[in-house]
């Protein structure tokens, strides 16, 4: 019996299958290469610029708080916006783990871009400073550890891309965004020490009550991609994906943000606020 005929289909077959698994690693690899031309950060947008305030927040995960802290926004300037922010755990789980943190950024007031942030954080052994310097081509970060009063070397990071923001900065920028349903933002974000493909849908409208009071806001979904050394999106370990609130008014608040990590479910919540200066 001729077996040629059986063992060439079957080669073809395999051939077949390997032409196909290599089409779609290909095209896998061509995706995540090109994710830069999905950013969509252009402009500012028209939607006015925030009043100076003071808000506080607590944060917890089910239902328990586990901390607080409160924002302090100013106007430096005819161009520059400032954020000062201080954080720390409270009750019991501070016992547990105690954490002091002090936030500095400021911004271009009419490009909505960073220009530097510093972040002090405070643990019961260890403190960590970490400087972000912000130029239009992408970030220098400078980060110190001491440990039980040691302290070690600074370390020195770069990461070049344009239209980059910090969290204070990206904030700014979707909230002067027309944030119609269904719309997109994707943004590249540098929070602290790496940078993220941050993606924000605009999946609705609905009512909201917060300790603050009760807001008709734009619910917003929040997906996270680390960008990896040479520039891949990788998944985030930690975070899975996120529901931002913010209010659909004047002011376009956070009033609420809750993620799904991989201890559960966390959240942030408005406490209260301040306008200071004349109003809108």
């Amino acid at each position: 019996m001729n077996y040629a005929p059986a063992n060439s289909v079957r080669r073809a077959q395999w051939i077949l299958r390997a032409a196909t698994g290599l089409a779609l690693v290909a095209a896998a690899v061509a995706r995540a290469a090109n994710w830069e031309s999905s950013v969509t950060a252009g402009p500012a947008g028209p939607f006015p610029p925030p009043r100076p305030l003071v808000a506080t927040y607590r944060f917890g995960w089910s239902g328990i708080t586990a901390a607080s802290g409160e924002v302090h926004f100013t106007r430096k300037g005819p161009n520059r916006f400032g954020l000062e922010g201080t954080g720390h755990t409270t009750g019991f789980v501070r016992a547990l783990w105690k954490m002091d943190v002090t936030h500095r950024a400021v911004a271009d007031a009419v490009r909505l871009r960073p220009i530097e942030m510093e972040q002090t954080e405070n643990f019961r052994s260890k403190m960590f400073v970490t400087k972000l310097t912000f130029s239009p081509t992408g970030v220098t970060r400078v980060r110190a550890e001491t440990k039980s009063g040691v302290a070690a070397p600074a370390t020195t990071k770069q990461f070049n891309f344009p239209n980059l923001f910090d969290l204070h900065s990206a904030m700014l920028y979707i909230r002067s965004q027309t944030l119609r349903d269904h719309s997109v933002q994707r943004v590249v974000v540098f929070p602290a020490t790496s940078a993220y493909l941050a993606t924000i849908t605009v999946t609705g409208r609905e009512k909201v009550s917060v300790a603050a009071g009760s807001f008709n806001a734009i619910k917003c979904d929040l997906q996270l991609s680390r960008i990896g050394k040479k520039g891949d999106l990788q998944p985030h370990k930690k975070f899975r994906r996120g529901t931002i609130w913010i209010s659909d008014d004047n002011d376009r608040l956070v009033l609420r943000i809750e993620a799904q990590i991989f201890v559960g479910t966390v959240f942030g919540e408005l406490q209260s606020v301040r306008f200071e200066g004349a109003s809108r």
